[in-house]
């Protein structure tokens, strides 16, 4: 069985879709993690973010990981090219590229073959932009979560306040909520994949919503998704 979680920056997709992983003993693949390691790889190397054709070479050619805990369903690291970069790819400054990056055919060809391939070994919980709509257009179950975007950078500052302490601590929420909008345009504008919500997604607003009741209507949506 296949989930497709998808939305928006800062709409959760990631917390929900590992702890639903972890509920049904799924599988768990964060495609945006792919995206970031290739936008921190083309910073890391000086690539040009216009240059299309340098960007995929990036994604075909600089394999993409993930590291497990022994017994661990989920995984906890994330490595290109044999370099971890679990931290690094969650850092403001691959936020404000990661866009640009994941918007890129050629990029998104090549990442979208691998997620195929892992999708497709066992029962998985899937989260991205595109995931019911290109990588997985026939999946089980397809949520869409979404949330306003003053919300979603309240989210975005706790996380990152998580991650990094006192390196977060000048990033101001007029910013990140700045950022959020920039990147809801951008990705819903985008020529390859854009961001929308599946004709057959169960579209679900986080607004009001702690995690655990985001959960609980997923796997509610679970028990009655229809066998494809």
């Amino acid at each position: 069985m296949i989930i497709a979680i998808d939305g928006p920056a800062g709409s959760g997709k990631s917390t929900v879709a590992k702890l639903v992983a972890k509920r049904l003993g799924f599988a768990y693949l964060d495609t945006g993690a792919m995206y970031r390691a290739v936008a921190w790889r083309a910073l890391d190397t000086q690539v040009d973010l216009d240059d299309d054709a340098a960007l995929t070479r990036i994604a075909l050619s600089d394999a993409i990981r993930f590291g497990y805990q022994a017994g661990e369903a989920l995984p906890s690291e994330v490595f290109i090219a044999d370099e971890d970069v679990t931290r690094a790819i969650r850092r403001p400054e691959i936020d404000a590229v990661v866009s640009k990056v994941s918007a890129v055919a050629g990029v998104r060809h090549a990442l979208v073959a691998q997620q195929q391939s892992i999708g497709g070994e066992r029962d998985t919980v899937m989260e991205g932009r595109d995931i019911g709509t290109t990588v997985f257009p026939h999946a089980e179950l397809k949520i869409f979560l979404t949330a306003s975007p003053e919300a979603r950078a309240a989210r975005r500052l706790g996380q990152n306040a998580t991650r990094f302490g006192e390196a977060a601590q000048n990033q101001r929420r007029e910013e990140v909520l700045a950022d959020i909008i920039r990147r809801d345009a951008y990705d819903s504008g985008r020529k390859t994949s854009p961001l929308r919500a599946a004709d057959d997604a169960f579209v679900l607003d986080t607004t009001d919503l702690n995690i655990g009741e985001v959960v609980d209507v997923i796997l509610e949506q679970v028990s009655v998704a229809p066998p494809r």
